[in-house]
């Protein structure tokens, strides 16, 4: 991945929401969802909204400074998960000072959990996987 794109979300099939701030973020596709840690979170933040990564290299984070290694790697493991891509022809935006002062406040590194455990329960769709004759729900082939 690298510092020098702009990142978005990578398709319609990745859904996300922050509670309290805590992203959770869904892949519609597989049924994976995936939680980060406070910083990870605000990283990611950060990121769909377009802030270029450079501007984050050494931004306070908790009880440290985010590193380009760590950084890297994390942008490297949303790559990994098909969360997130590179933006084509997406102007960068500054980061806002809400985002930063809770990057300042984060007590966990950067960190990203994957969970699968519940991928069957995703991929069966209720509300909009209706078969009249075989009934409901309907399993995603």
């Amino acid at each position: 991945m690298g510092f020098s794109s702009i990142y978005a979300v990578s398709g319609s099939d990745i859904v996300y929401e922050t509670f309290d701030g805590d992203a959770v973020v869904l892949d519609l596709a597989s049924g994976r969802y995936f939680g980060f840690s406070d910083s990870g979170s605000c990283v990611w933040e950060a990121l769909i909204a377009h802030v270029s990564p450079a501007s984050l290299v050494g931004r306070d984070c908790g009880s440290g400074v985010i590193a380009a290694d760590d950084l890297d790697a994390f942008i490297a493991r949303l790559g990994e998960y098909g969360l997130l891509s590179p933006a084509a022809e997406v102007a960068p935006t500054a980061l806002s000072p809400e985002l930063a002062a809770r990057l300042a406040a984060a007590r966990d590194g950067l960190k990203i959990d994957m969970h699968d455990e519940l991928a069957d329960l995703v991929m069966v769709d209720p509300i909009h996987d209706v078969d009249e004759p075989a009934g409901w729900p309907a399993v995603r082939q």
